[in-house]
C-alpha cells in the first residue's frame, strides 16, 4: 500500500509534466531494487526532477520516469532493460543497482545506443574498455583502493588479506587492489572469497582459517547484508580483539546507517573509507526536505538516513535532464528507431535510438555544482574530490582523516595545502580506536596461534664454536645452544616491541652430527621445517632466492690471513728509504743552490768565505750542510744572506723532522709485515691456500683462479693455525681466506703471528687483474644475517631491532664475551713488558715512602746498562779491558752488579784531550750516591740508551 501511494505521487508528477502544453515528454527508464534503500534512492530521483523543473519552468522537455524492479537479480534487470528500450522507447536508463546487473544492461545500452547512467556500480572493469554509452556518476573503486593502500603504508603493514564477496562486485577489484598494494610494498598472501549465499557456519569456518594465519590486516569488500554477518561472526571468533585490523571499502561504509546497533557494536575499531562530501547549506537543506517528503510518502522509513548514493542519484538525474534539454534544442523527434529485423527473440527486438549519440555527447559536456560537489564527467566517469577515512567508535563513525591523489593522507581539510603522496607519518591521521582498544598501533601480524612457538634452526659445528655451540646432556637429554650468534639473536628479540616465543633446534642427524651444509640448513626454512635460521650464516644472493634475510649484524668483507715476518733488518740501506730518489736529488740541489747564494752574497765582504776557489766552494757547501746539525762557525754579514739563512733554516727543519718521522716509522711500524699481500702471487706460484670446510669461500677461490688441488679445508682455529705454521712448502698453507668475523677470531687467538689483508686491499694494488676483480665482486657478501621465510613480516622489525642492538653497547659486550682478545692474549702481553720504558715501576712501587721512592728513582736512573756493548765484557768476563782500563773507582769489576751505586770516572785522556790537567773539573759526590755532573758543557758526553723491540714468533 505504501509503495503504491509513493508511486502514485511519483507518476502524478510525471503525468502533469507530460500534459503540459509547452513541454515535450521524454521517456527515461529507472531500474532499481525496490527494497528499503532503493525506494529512498527513487525518492531522491523524483526530488531532483521537481527541483530542476521548478527552477527551469521555461524548458521545453520533461522527463517521464518509467521504473522497473530488478529484484536483486541479473536476469530481472536485463528483462527490465529490454522492456524499457524496446517497448517504452526510453532515451536513457538510470541504474541498475549492482555491478553484476549493470554489466549486462550496459551491453544492451551499447547495442541500442541508449545511455546507461549508474550511480552505484563501482567495479573498475565496467569501464575498462571503451563504452561510449555507459556513464558512471561516481568514482570507480580504483580511487578508494589507493586510499586503502596509503593507510597500509602509513602503518607499515607488509601483508594484507582481502575478504570479498564471490561475485563480480568482489572479484572485480582484485587486480586493482593488488596493483595498489604492490605500489606501497605490501603483498597479499591469501584471498578469502565468501559466497553471497554463504551460511553463518561457512563464514565462521573461513574466519577460523584466517585466524590460524599470521596476517592480521583484512580488507572487507562486500555489501552491508553480507558484511553485517561477517563482522558479527568475526567478533564471535575472537577476531575483533587487540592486534587485528579491519578496513572496509565504501560498499559497507556508505551504508552504515542500514546496520542495527548490535552489528555496529561488533564493528568497534574498524576503519572505513568513503567518498568525501563537503557539508554545504544546499546539502543540509536537501536533507531536511527529503526527510519531510519521506515522512509523508513512506512513514515506515521515517527513521532512515539518506546515504551518499541518494545524493549521487539526485545529481545524476539533474545531469540527464540538462543533457536531454540540450539535445531537444536541436531535435523534436526524441523516439527510438525500430529494429530492422523481425524476430521472436527478445534481444533482436531492440531498436537503435536516433538521439543516443547526441545525448551521450551532451552528458559528457555537462558541468554544474551538485549536492556532492562539482559534477562533471571525465572519460564518462565522475571524479571524486577526496576519500574520507572513518573509524567505528561508538554509535556513529568518527572521521579521522582524508586522502587525495595529490596530497596523500592528511588529518584536517585545509585548502591550498600540499603534502607528499603516501605520507609515512602516522600523525597524518587522528587518534584511532583499534579493535580491543589497544594503546599502540597494531603491527599487522601475529607469529603464533594456539601456543605455537618459532622453531629456530642452528648449525652443528666441529670448529669455530664461539659463534654457535650445541651441547647435549646425555643424562637429561637437554640441548644447550650458546655462542656469539645466539646471544645477538636473543638481544635482537628483546628489542622487539612485542614478545616472540621460540626454541632452538640443532640441524643434526640421529647421531648428533651435522645434517648437511649451510645451504641445506637454509633450505629447511624454505621447506617450512624451521621458522628462522640463526648462526654464522652469510647473506648471499643465491640464498635470498629461498629465504628473506634481515639486515646483517656483522661487517661484510672477505680477508686473507697470512703469517707475518720481521723486516727490520732485511735491508742495510734502510736509512735511504724515508725519501724517494727525486726528493733526495731535490734536497741535494737545494743545498748546492743555498751554498751558491750565500757565496755570492758573502764572498766579497766576509773573510770566512775568502781564499782559493776550492776553499770558498768548500766553505759555502759546509755552511749549507752544517745548518742541519749545529750552528755554523762562519758568520754571515749581509742582511740578504741572513734572510736566506733564516728561510733555509726553516726548510732544513722541515726536512730533518720529516726524515726522522719517516725513518722512525720504517724502523717500528714496518718491522712486522704480512708474508703475502698479493693473491695473484699465490695463484702464480701455485701455493696452497685454506678455507673453512663447507664454506662458500671455496667457490670464490676457484673463481679467482685457484686449482682445486691447491685448496685445503679446515674445521677449527687450531687446525688453521697448524696449516699456517707449516707453510705451503711443508704441506700447510700460505694463506687462509675467511670472512671478517672468523678472521677476527683467528687473529684473537694469535695476537702476533698472523695478519689479515682484505680482498679489496690486495686487489687495489693490482688494478689490471680484471678477471680476479670481477670474481671478487661476483662473490661479494653482506655479512652474517638471520634467515626467515620469504615474505615474513618479522624481517623489517628484526632489521630495526638489529640497528638498535648494533648502535648500543650490547653488541660490544657480546663481542667482548666471545670474540675479544683481552683474555686470550693476556698471557702473551706479559712477555713484551721487558722491552718497554718504565720497566722498574714495580720496583719503585714497593718502596715504603715517597722520599725512598725518589731516592730509588735517582739510583735507578744512575745505573749503567749492562746490556750495552761497552759494559758487556766487564760483566760477563770480569775483564778490566774496555773504555775504563782501571775499573770502576779502582774496584774489582766482579763487584759490579745491577743494584750498585757507581760514580762516573771521566778520564782526561779519554774524554778531555783539549783540557790541561789543571782545568780538569772537580767531581763531587753528593749524598745518597747521586752523581754531580760536570758543569763544563764540553765534558758532557751523550749516552744512548737503546729501546729494544722484541718480536715473538
Amino acid at each position: 500500500m505504501i509503495r503504491r501511494s509513493s508511486f502514485f505521487l511519483f507518476f502524478f508528477f510525471c503525468f502533469a509534466a507530460e500534459n503540459s502544453s509547452s513541454s515535450i515528454p521524454v521517456n527515461v527508464g529507472v531500474i532499481l531494487d525496490f527494497d528499503e534503500v532503493g525506494r529512498m534512492w527513487l525518492s531522491c530521483i523524483s526530488m531532483s526532477l521537481l527541483d530542476f523543473y521548478a527552477a527551469h519552468g521555461d524548458y521545453k522537455t520533461r522527463l517521464v520516469l518509467h521504473t522497473r524492479d530488478s529484484k536483486d537479480d541479473v536476469v530481472s534487470a536485463a528483462v527490465a532493460a529490454v522492456d524499457l528500450i524496446s517497448n517504452v522507447k526510453a532515451e536513457a536508463i538510470i541504474g541498475p543497482t549492482t555491478s553484476k546487473q549493470a554489466n549486462f544492461v550496459i551491453e544492451l545500452g551499447e547495442k541500442a545506443q541508449v545511455p546507461i547512467i549508474s550511480f552505484t556500480a563501482s567495479v573498475p572493469s565496467l569501464a575498462s574498455i571503451k563504452r561510449p554509452y555507459f556513464f558512471r556518476s561516481r568514482d570507480s573503486d580504483k580511487t578508494q583502493l589507493k586510499a586503502i593502500a596509503a593507510i597500509v603504508k602509513n602503518f607499515g603493514w607488509r601483508e594484507v588479506v582481502p575478504i570479498y564477496v564471490d561475485d563480480l562486485y568482489g572479484v572485480g577489484i582484485l587486480p586493482y587492489l593488488f596493483d595498489a598494494l604492490q605500489a606501497v610494498g605490501a603483498s597479499v598472501p591469501y584471498q578469502s572469497a565468501i559466497s553471497p549465499w554463504a551460511s553463518d557456519v561457512d563464514i565462521l569456518k573461513e574466519l577460523y582459517k584466517l585466524k590460524t594465519m599470521q596476517t592480521r590486516v583484512f580488507i572487507v569488500h562486500m555489501l552491508p547484508s553480507l558484511g553485517a554477518r561477517l563482522f558479527t561472526k568475526a567478533k564471535e571468533a575472537g577476531m575483533m580483539s587487540t592486534g587485528y585490523v579491519w578496513i572496509m571499502t565504501d560498499g559497507v561504509t556508505n551504508l552504515l546507517s542500514l546496520l542495527n546497533d548490535s552489528t555496529i557494536d561488533s564493528m568497534q575499531g574498524v576503519l572505513g573509507v568513503r567518498p568525501c562530501v563537503r557539508k554545504t547549506k544546499e546539502l543540509k537543506n536537501f536533507r531536511l526536505r527529503w526527510k519531510r517528503k519521506l515522512h509523508r510518502e513512506q512513514p515506515d522509513l521515517v527513521d532512515a538516513e539518506l546515504d551518499i548514493y541518494g545524493w549521487l542519484a539526485y545529481d545524476a538525474t539533474m545531469a540527464l535532464a540538462m543533457a536531454i534539454e540540450e539535445v531537444a534544442g536541436n531535435s523534436t523527434n526524441l523516439v527510438m528507431k525500430e529494429a530492422n529485423v523481425s524476430s521472436n527473440l527478445l534481444l533482436e527486438t531492440i531498436g537503435v535510438s536516433k538521439n543516443g549519440k547526441k545525448l551521450s555527447e551532451a552528458l559528457s559536456s555537462i558541468s554544474f555544482k551538485g549536492l556532492t560537489g562539482d559534477f562533471h564527467f571525465v572519460n564518462q566517469q565522475l571524479q571524486s574530490s577526496a576519500i574520507q577515512i572513518v573509524n567505528i567508535n561508538g554509535v556513529e563513525p568518527k572521521g579521522i582523516g582524508f586522502w587525495t591523489s595529490e596530497r596523500g593522507l592528511f588529518k584536517r581539510w585545509k585548502l591550498n595545502s600540499t603534502t607528499n603522496v603516501y605520507s609515512t607519518s602516522q600523525s597524518k591521521l587522528a587518534t584511532i580506536i583499534w579493535p580491543g582498544e589497544p594503546t599502540s598501533n597494531p603491527k599487522g601480524w601475529d607469529i603464533a596461534t594456539s601456543g605455537k612457538r618459532l622453531r629456530i634452526g642452528v648449525p652443528v659445528k666441529d670448529g669455530f664454536t664461539e659463534f654457535v655451540k650445541v651441547t647435549r646432556n646425555v643424562k637429561t637429554n637437554i640441548t644447550d645452544v650458546t655462542g656469539y650468534c645466539v646471544d645477538v639473536f636473543d638481544a635482537v628479540m628483546d628489542q622487539l616491541p612485542y614478545d616472540v616465543a621460540y626454541d632452538y633446534f640443532p640441524f643434526a642427524n640421529s647421531e648428533g652430527e651435522s645434517a648437511g651444509t649451510y645451504n641445506d640448513l637454509i633450505h629447511q626454512v624454505y621447506l617450512g621445517e624451521f621458522d628462522v635460521v640463526v648462526g654464522d650464516v652469510t647473506i648471499l644472493a643465491k640464498r635470498s632466492i629461498y629465504v628473506d634475510f634481515a639486515m646483517p649484524y656483522t661487517e661484510a668483507s672477505i680477508s686473507m690471513v697470512v703469517p707475518i715476518k720481521d723486516t727490520k733488518n732485511d735491508n742495510a740501506l734502510i736509512f735511504l728509504k724515508p725519501f724517494k730518489l727525486d726528493l733526495w736529488v731535490t734536497t741535494f740541489c737545494s743545498f748546492v743552490a743555498v751554498a751558491f747564494v750565500i757565496w755570492v752574497l758573502e764572498h766579497r765582504i766576509n773573510k770566512s768565505f775568502r781564499g782559493p776557489p776550492s776553499q770558498q766552494a768548500g766553505t759555502s757547501l759546509w755552511f749549507a750542510f752544517s745548518t742541519m746539525v749545529f750552528s755554523p762557525q762562519e758568520k754571515v754579514l749581509n742582511n740578504l744572506a741572513r734572510i736566506v739563512v733564516i728561510i733555509w733554516s726553516v726548510v732544513v727543519l722541515i726536512i730533518t723532522q720529516s726524515y726522522t718521522a719517516s725513518l722512525s716509522s720504517l724502523l717500528t711500524v714496518q718491522q712486522l709485515q704480512p708474508s703475502v699481500t698479493d693473491v695473484t702471487e699465490l695463484i702464480r706460484n701455485r701455493e696452497f691456500v685454506g678455507y673453512h670446510k663447507d664454506s662458500f669461500v671455496k667457490e670464490i677461490l676457484i673463481g679467482l683462479g685457484f686449482q682445486d688441488s691447491q685448496l685445503l679445508n679446515y674445521t677449527s682455529i687450531e687446525e688453521c693455525q697448524e696449516l699456517l705454521s707449516k707453510g705451503s712448502e711443508n704441506g700447510g698453507i700460505a694463506a687462509a681466506f675467511e670472512q671478517f668475523p672468523l678472521v677476527k677470531l683467528i687473529l684473537a687467538r694469535n695476537c702476533s703471528n698472523y695478519a689479515s689483508v682484505e680482498a679489496r686491499t690486495f686487489m687495489s694494488k693490482f688494478p689490471n687483474q680484471k678477471k680476479i676483480a670481477n670474481n671478487i665482486q661476483q662473490f661479494k657478501t653482506r655479512g652474517f644475517g638471520f634467515a626467515f621465510p620469504l615474505g615474513s613480516p618479522l624481517v623489517p622489525d628484526v632489521s630495526r631491532a638489529i640497528l638498535k642492538v648494533t648502535e648500543s653497547d650490547v653488541m660490544g659486550r657480546i663481542e667482548d664475551k666471545w670474540l675479544s682478545t683481552k683474555s686470550i692474549c693476556a698471557g702473551q702481553a706479559n712477555s713484551f713488558s721487558s722491552s718497554r720504558l718504565g720497566q722498574h715501576w714495580e720496583e719503585l712501587r714497593t718502596s715504603n715512602s715517597m722520599w725512598s721512592r725518589i731516592v730509588d728513582f735517582f739510583r735507578i736512573f744512575n745505573q749503567k746498562d749492562s746490556k750495552w756493548h761497552t759494559f758487556r765484557s766487564e760483566v760477563n768476563k770480569g775483564s778490566t779491558d774496555g773504555p775504563y782500563p782501571h775499573g770502576e773507582q779502582g774496584a774489582d769489576s766482579s763487584a759490579v752488579h745491577e743494584g750498585s751505586v757507581e760514580l762516573a770516572d771521566l778520564s782526561p785522556t779519554e774524554h778531555s784531550t783539549d783540557l790541561s790537567p789543571t782545568e780538569q773539573p772537580h767531581q763531587e759526590v753528593a749524598p745518597f750516591g747521586i752523581d754531580i755532573l760536570p758543569t763544563n758543557p764540553k765534558q758532557l758526553m751523550p749516552t744512548a740508551t737503546p729501546i729494544n723491540h722484541h718480536h715473538t714468533n
